[in-house]
């Protein structure tokens, strides 16, 4: 190396040193001070948006029905079973159709509409066939159910009941049922973060605003931290209950840990996650890590293709946000559904993570029904992109890509009627 190779290195140095500092650097900003995001909001800073430190404002809007609905187009008598005994529990209607891909025309959207205004329901709790549980009949059901009364927002509380065949759809029927309200006294808890480099690491930022949070209540948050090979030198949290993996490839998702997490994930009735993902894996975890016989009862995760449907209406992404490879494998919700959950939040496609995840966790939090926040949090995206009736269903074919429905494609699985938990109190 020459002497003017050597002085032009450290150069460049001392040029990019402000930004490896600014890379170590891990701030933990208040709760209080994340700025409340609706469409009368002035835009936040770049670099708020560029850490996805700010929360999308809930748009609260009340329902006047009072009834229960279970609608399904399940033909199976294993799973109207299941149905039948959700419905008695509830004191509520089976509403059967042939085929709920239906709602993605016009005169099928009509039909349920009228069925609806005849039962006046409160809440609806959608059991739809793994194959008609697509994209576009999710966006289907929010224009029918936006079109209740003369606003734009939805007018029930909805909820999804899915499990990949009639035996565990049994089992998270019976889970559901056999729920209470989880107490302050009795939640545990864990946060899971990825890191993918020293550049990016608001999702241990969110972990940290978690662990904070929870705290206030009295609570403690078990925290893992999954580092990617670029992201060897990230920062890191600091307190107890920490614990750090760092994956020597890109390529390599976690399936099994070590005693101390394991424990603590298996105790956890609350699993919070945020970082990338595709199908089959969220965060770095695999769908082969998720554990079994664990206390894991509500999930939410803010990875993107958490919720992939087995068959999708729309073409197909070759690569998800992160530089990961979109294969066909089964959506770690549905994995979860499968084993022990009762409550799970994802995503269908491009997920926007902490801002649209917290508010639905905060009202649940706050001893509101799993439905209630799914429609706040509907209502607010309803709200902030100015959607109204008739531009809810993608006309087809659908050829592009990037759609500008994808921001309603969250997936509440459970019964909208479900409490999680109860109040916490500070």
């Amino acid at each position: 190396m020459t002497i003017r190779s050597f002085f032009f290195l450290i150069v460049i140095s001392l040029i990019n040193l402000p930004l490896l500092l600014k890379a170590q650097t891990l701030e933990i900003p208040p709760l209080t001070d994340l700025p409340r995001i609706d469409r009368s909001s002035p835009r936040p800073e770049p670099n708020i948006l560029r850490n996805s430190a700010f929360i999308l404002k809930m748009k609260k809007h009340e329902v006047s029905g009072t009834g229960y609905v279970i609608l399904s187009d399940h033909d199976s008598p294993e799973f109207l079973t299941a149905i039948d005994k959700l419905a008695k529990f509830r004191q509520g209607t089976v509403l059967r159709m042939d085929d709920l891909g239906a709602i993605t025309e016009l005169k099928g959207r009509a039909a349920l509409l009228k069925r609806l205004l005849e039962l006046d329901p409160k809440y609806v709790a959608v059991a739809p066939k793994i194959e008609s549980y697509r994209e576009n009949i999710l966006l289907g059901l929010w224009e029918v159910f936006s079109t209740l009364d003369d606003d734009p927002f939805i007018d029930v509380y909805p909820g999804i009941l899915l499990a990949s065949n009639a035996e565990n759809f049994q089992r998270f029927i019976d889970r559901t049922i056999n729920h209470r309200a989880i107490s302050q006294k009795e939640l545990r808890l864990m946060a899971i973060s990825q890191v993918p480099s020293a550049m990016e690491t608001r999702s241990l930022q969110k972990a940290g605003i978690l662990r904070e949070t929870f705290a206030e209540y009295g609570l403690e948050t078990p925290t893992l931290a999954v580092y990617t090979p670029a992201a060897k030198n990230a920062a890191k949290l600091e307190g107890k209950d920490l614990w750090n993996i760092h994956l020597s490839s890109k390529g390599d998702y976690v399936k099994t840990l070590s005693s101390k997490p394991e424990k603590a994930l298996n105790a956890a009735q609350l699993v919070v996650m945020h970082g990338h993902g595709i199908p089959g894996m969220s965060c770095s975890i695999d769908i082969k890590g998720i554990p079994t016989n664990s206390a894991n009862r509500v999930i939410l995760t803010g990875s993107c293709f958490s919720a992939v449907p087995v068959k999708s209406d729309l073409p197909r992404m070759s690569s998800a946000p992160g530089g990961y490879k979109v294969d066909a494998r089964p959506a770690f919700a549905m994995e979860y559904l499968d084993r022990d959950a009762v409550v799970f939040f994802g995503h269908m496609r491009l997920s926007s993570g902490f801002p649209h995840l917290f508010p639905v966790l905060e009202n649940w939090m706050q001893g509101e029904t799993v439905g209630s926040a799914y429609q706040q949090l509907l209502n607010a995206i309803i709200n902030m992109r100015g959607f109204r009736s008739g531009g809810f269903v993608i006309p087809t074919p659908i050829t592009q890509r990037n759609i500008r429905q994808n921001t309603l494609l969250y997936v509440v699985f459970g019964d909208p009627a479900l409490t999680p938990f109860e109040k916490l109190k500070k």
